[in-house]
């Protein structure tokens, strides 16, 4: 199975839900070669829920995964904490629903659970817990929450966003200083929100995964290779600015719709 574990399919927070922006987000993830995705979209993302209304009457789920003609789509989000730091939370449709729904008076930077209040909300449900890019400026997690603290996910996410802007050597290098020291797993996650950034970092696993538990065992067991494509800042480059172009175009229409 070649999965991505921090994927989004829309261009922004403020954009609206796009079926078709969709269906074409799943259809160059496949040309990429991708088996699976895990789809963290951001928690305060604006109606957060048209996602799901559409995959629901859409596709069927199977265990523990949209089937998008032959890809695996996990449910998940990234969610915020006060610390500063974004955490992905993958697991069954249910339960990511139950736990946004608690969450509805959260999604505002000032009403944030910090990281120790939003691992107590989540203890009791079956989830895959990853620290998203763990030392990117903007949201260092590693840096804000303390080290122990961290423990309590079941891995970091070596993301591709930061490998293009930091170098990979030196990015790779920080974060498996940080994994080791805890004695804790790196996944690779592209965090793509413009098709032509899947693919710049995937991880080829073993086993054919369809459920969390069967996912987290699995990263856990090590049975998994990180693969980073060589075009990569080239992917990732080139997403970044599509991806600019696109928010400004669909801002500027959701503004004049609006007026």
């Amino acid at each position: 199975m070649i999965i991505d574990f921090h994927s989004h399919v829309k261009i922004s927070k403020k954009s609206s839900f796009s079926p078709t922006y969709f269906i074409e987000m799943m259809k160059e993830a496949k040309e990429n070669g991708l088996t699976a995705l895990a789809m963290t979209e951001h928690f305060n993302t604006t109606r957060f829920f048209d996602v799901y209304d559409f995959l629901d009457e859409q596709y069927p789920y199977i265990n523990h995964y949209y089937d998008i003609d032959g890809l695996k789509l996990f449910p998940g989000m990234e969610v915020d904490v006060k610390e500063g730091g974004h955490i992905l939370l993958i697991g069954e449709r249910r339960v990511i629903k139950e736990i946004r729904g608690q969450l509805d008076f959260h999604i505002e930077d000032e009403n944030f659970l910090s990281f120790e209040q939003l691992m107590k909300l989540v203890s009791h449900y079956e989830l895959l817990k990853i620290g998203a890019h763990p030392f990117r400026a903007s949201t260092p997690l590693a840096r804000n929450v303390w080290k122990e603290s961290l423990r309590q996910l079941d891995a970091f996410d070596l993301n591709g966003k930061d490998l293009y802007a930091k170098g990979i050597e030196s990015c790779e290098q920080e974060l498996r200083i940080l994994a080791d020291e805890l004695n804790m797993p790196v996944i690779g996650g592209s965090d793509t929100h413009q098709f032509l950034q899947y693919g710049s970092i995937v991880n080829k696993m073993e086993k054919e995964c369809s459920t969390i538990d069967e996912l987290k065992q699995e990263i856990k067991e090590g049975n998994f290779d990180i693969v980073i494509h060589p075009a990569l800042y080239l992917k990732v480059k080139s997403a970044s600015l599509v991806k600019k172009f696109m928010k400004k175009y669909l801002e500027s229409k959701s503004v004049t719709i609006l007026r």
